[in-house]
């Protein structure tokens, strides 16, 4: 190699590594399906925003297709569980983005007070994680969590109305609260209008451990879950039609946390399609979404075998006989098709999982048919109810947000988790977001900004005045 080759080969080096140096480093360690449009959100932003920025994953081929060639983004193998690994990654980094299960957040939790880096979540905060927050405080570090959708989106949203109500002198009467992640109107065909947008495990132990509790008109209520899926609430969506929604787990948890300690209503649910919910209440009712045990010889079980193991024994009687006769099911019952269209009485189709509790079982016939198709597009729906009183009066504000995803890979689901994490780590590395501590988005140096560039990422919100009707949930 000449002598000029070799002088150009050392400057180019020395000029990529001085660039390294003065580049920002966001570690985000997950590549699952939530990850797309924050990748892509920090790739858009690297050239202009100087960062550098690494996807750490036990399996790195998502991450490796999301970034592609780009100069600014690499991915790295990263097993959460083998603490050198995990330390030397953390500790490199200005900033740490955990797109994990949520409960594997707490080890990177710790390492980043060891190292003294902010760190974002999108999930709930754990105990353990709550019990950071002295040490974060101390050490100056932001800890942000519940900044996707819902937890993230629906706090910011919310917390926007409700401080300006309380500026203008109102009294919050009531809140209500819904979010769905579901299927979009031009992919919605199948009898559920409903496929996977996230994590299905979520969607089949939804609503165990404990009862459903909120608070109507200043009486505690309490919903154990063999009743959940039959007391719902409908919902109206401009353009986009009916829904209905059931209560999430605990409603009362953001009570103090929202400012509205004498609020006389306080209600979450989650949205479905109107039709889903009695339909669920079929597997419930059964035991087919139990987690609490292991079902023997499950691998070699047919869908048939597996439904047949929670019904009486008959001589006689078919499979579907004796299930529509213990759940009492008409033959021309909507409800009947929908359990005919999963298929759930096949032969032929195998369990083929080996000590398999019946959630685990469910789930991989409902994969069958619900995982979204290359071309399908997904829809998240919110909606919030204010009731409030102003100078005497009653008044009341709805406000929703419907956003469409683009496909497989860059859902709506993706979209409104991952742009509110993306968006909240540059502001925090900027030093926008400062106060310190293990924390959630309700404040206004938090919302105001991430729910205007959301906004311009056709995020939006519709709030609107409407009569005042109290609280009208229907069957509760």
């Amino acid at each position: 190699m000449s002598f000029y080759n070799s002088y150009i080969l050392l400057h180019s080096w020395k000029q990529n590594y001085t660039t390294n140096l003065t580049m920002r480093k966001i570690l985000v360690i997950g590549s699952g399906k939530s990850s797309s449009y924050l990748i892509k959100y920090f790739l858009d932003k690297s050239e202009s925003e100087d960062l550098h920025i690494t996807i750490g994953d036990i399996n790195i081929e998502n991450a490796k297709e999301l970034i592609g060639n780009h100069n600014n983004a690499e991915a790295i193998i990263l097993d959460v569980f083998d603490q050198d690994s995990r330390n030397n990654a953390i500790k490199n980094a200005d900033i740490v983005v955990s797109m994990l299960p949520a409960r594997f957040h707490i080890e990177v939790a710790k390492d980043c007070i060891s190292y003294n880096k902010n760190m974002i979540t999108a999930s709930y905060i754990s105990p353990e994680m709550q019990v950071l927050d002295i040490e974060a405080k101390a050490k100056g570090l932001v800890f942000m969590n519940e900044i996707g959708v819902d937890p993230g989106i629906d706090h910011m949203s919310a917390m926007k109305v409700l401080d300006t109500i309380r500026e203008k002198g109102g009294k919050i009467i009531l809140f209500e609260s819904f979010t769905g992640g579901l299927v979009a109107p031009e992919s919605d065909n199948n009898l559920w209008n409903y496929k996977f947008t996230w994590n299905p495990r979520n969607v089949v132990i939804a609503g165990q451990g404990g009862a459903a509790k909120f608070l109507q008109e200043n009486k505690y209520k309490y919903i154990p879950y063999n009743r959940l899926f039959r007391r719902t609430e409908f919902l109206e969506v401009e353009g986009y039609g009916r829904f209905e929604a059931y209560a999430n787990r605990d409603s009362l948890k953001y009570q103090s946390v929202y400012g509205l300690n004498n609020v006389k209503t306080l209600y979450r649910g989650t949205m479905r399609r109107v039709g889903f919910s009695r339909a669920w209440n079929m597997f419930v009712q059964l035991g087919m979404t139990d987690d609490s045990y292991t079902i023997d010889d499950s691998e070699n079980m047919s869908y048939r075998d597996f439904v047949n193991t929670f019904l009486p024994y008959s001589p006689t009687d078919s499979v579907e006989l004796k299930f529509r006769h213990n759940l009492k099911i008409d033959q021309d019952d909507i409800v009947w098709d929908k359990l005919e269209e999963l298929d759930i009485f096949s032969s032929s189709k195998k369990v083929a999982l080996k000590k398999a509790t019946p959630a685990q079982i469910l789930q991989k016939i409902l994969m069958d048919t619900w995982t979204l198709k290359k071309e399908d597009k997904d829809m998240i729906v919110m909606y919030h109810k204010f009731g409030y009183e102003l100078h005497g009066k009653m008044h009341q504000i709805d406000a929703t947000m419907v956003t469409i995803g683009q496909d497989q890979t860059y859902t709506a689901m993706a979209k409104t988790v991952g742009l509110p994490v993306a968006m909240a780590t540059l502001a925090i590395l900027d030093g926008k977001i400062k106060t310190p501590g293990v924390q959630i988005p309700i404040s206004k140096e938090v919302y105001t900004p991430i729910l205007k560039e959301l906004e311009t990422n056709g995020i939006v919100f519709s709030e609107k005045e409407v009569p005042y009707l109290g609280y009208n949930m229907l069957n509760v």
